[in-house]
């Protein structure tokens, strides 16, 4: 699974490198992602708090990254909604906010930020 993992080079000069892991940019989109209302969790049923305690290994069943050109990135989330919330305006809000933060967070560039409804959650919480 090591051989999988990708880094992203985003500063080398003459004192040294910085490099972020994939696993680091996903967990910065899902955290994200989680933090909008109406957002009940990721596919694979990781709320915001399961995904601190979980950490990387359980976050990508609900996040995926593709690296463009010059390390920019398209973002693709599969999350569970709340029910009764209206889809497009949480979808564009979890766009804005997962964008902004991979950006202010890494200086990456995001191309895209993709979502697909997994499910509806009835359940109140």
């Amino acid at each position: 699974m090591a051989d999988d993992r990708k880094n992203f080079v985003i500063k080398d000069d003459v004192r040294g490198g910085i490099n972020i892991a994939d696993e680091v940019v996903a967990i910065i989109a899902g955290l994200a992602a989680t933090e909008v209302e109406g957002v009940t969790s990721l596919a694979g049923n990781l709320t915001n708090e399961a995904i601190s305690k979980a950490g990387m290994n359980r976050l990508s069943k609900g996040v995926r990254l593709s690296v463009q050109e010059d390390n920019r990135i398209t973002v693709r989330l599969s999350l569970n909604i709340a029910f009764g919330y209206e889809i497009p305006k949480i979808c564009t809000q979890v766009q804005e906010k997962v964008k902004a933060a991979i950006e202010n967070m890494t200086s990456i560039e995001v191309v895209s930020v993709d979502i697909k409804i997994a499910s509806v959650n009835m359940s109140e919480e």
